[in-house]
């Protein structure tokens, strides 16, 4: 944000940030025992973690479940434990995952769909995917030989049956985020599930004490509170239905997304990516697709009419 802002140093504060696609309203985290700051996280800690994710994720083995200091400390590892490799990402999606894997001296290429991605050792796939929305079924993913690295980082409010992670299929990696549902991305949390030998694997690099003690205690309470997610669910779609009709009506074209972010079409995207900014809102662009934008939802009614009127 900080460039932004100099970029626009007129602009009206406080800024609005519709470009993360992280839940604007954040799980409320109360006060933390002294201990947590205070003293290096537990075994019993680390442990009380996993058991409440893998409740929230299916997993059924603990083995096969390391946490990690955020999901992209994880893409960024993972191709430091794979030997050279051809990669083949379906895409466009996420930028990380192609450099992640290109700086460790993979040979990596973007394909536009799995089909073309037969021939390499490793395929990445993002699900549902980040910017599109598109979701590919489970049955889709299962693949014959290489490893598939699945990131479902937006997975949250998907149904369960739409994820590998309960039904992990052998040589398989799925990443799972904390921080975008919760809102909460400064903690830095996230997930991968895996077979155990894969899962040793990524332990031993992330070395001891990877997760701090406030992330493992925040972390346990939130992914055991069903009610909260529940509600959290109902809020982002009225939301999303209401950003929706908001876009149609500013002469956007709806591409696609997830409860958490839209991705429209505009015949002059960066005009009207200028134009909010001038109102002190940030949108996402994309330079390989000019005339995408992507915006996350409002954190409330105030925000709301303010991006309602910027788009007037």
């Amino acid at each position: 944000m900080g460039e932004v802002r100099r970029r626009y140093p007129d602009a009206p504060e406080p800024w609005i940030d519709l470009s993360t696609g992280i839940n604007p309203v954040p799980y409320p985290v109360a006060s933390l025992p002294l201990e947590v700051w205070s003293h290096l996280p537990t075994r019993q800690q680390e442990r009380a973690l996993l058991e409440a994710a893998a409740r929230r994720y299916g997993v059924r083995d603990l083995a096969t479940i390391a946490a990690a200091p955020g999901t992209q400390a994880l893409i960024q590892l993972l191709p430091r434990i794979v030997p050279k490799s051809r990669v083949a990402i379906v895409g466009p999606t996420y930028d990380e995952h192609e450099v992640c894997w290109a700086r460790q001296g993979h040979e990596v290429g973007v394909v536009t769909g799995i089909d073309q991605a037969a021939g390499a050792d490793v395929m990445i796939v993002v699900n549902p995917n980040n910017p599109t929305g598109l979701l590919l079924q489970p049955s889709a993913l299962r693949r014959q030989g290489g490893l598939l690295v699945v990131d479902e980082a937006f997975a949250d409010l998907l149904p369960g049956d739409a994820s590998l992670a309960a039904e992990l299929p052998p040589n398989t990696i799925v990443l799972r985020s904390f921080g975008k549902v919760y809102g909460l991305a400064g903690v830095r949390l996230g997930f991968a599930i895996a077979e155990k030998s894969i899962v040793d694997r990524i332990r031993d690099e992330l070395g001891p004490w990877a997760v701090s003690g406030p992330a493992l205690e925040i972390g346990r309470r939130a992914l055991g509170d069903t009610a909260w997610l529940q509600a959290a669910a109902a809020r982002l779609a009225d939301d999303r239905r209401k950003l929706d009709s908001l876009l149609v009506s500013a002469g956007c074209e709806i591409m696609g997304g997830t409860p958490l972010f839209c991705l429209a079409r505009h015949p002059d995207a960066s005009g009207l990516a200028d134009r909010l900014g001038r109102q002190g809102i940030h949108v996402r662009q994309f330079a390989r697709n000019p005339h995408w934008l992507r915006f996350g939802l409002s954190a409330n009614g105030g925000e709301f009419r303010r991006v309602t009127s910027a788009l007037a």
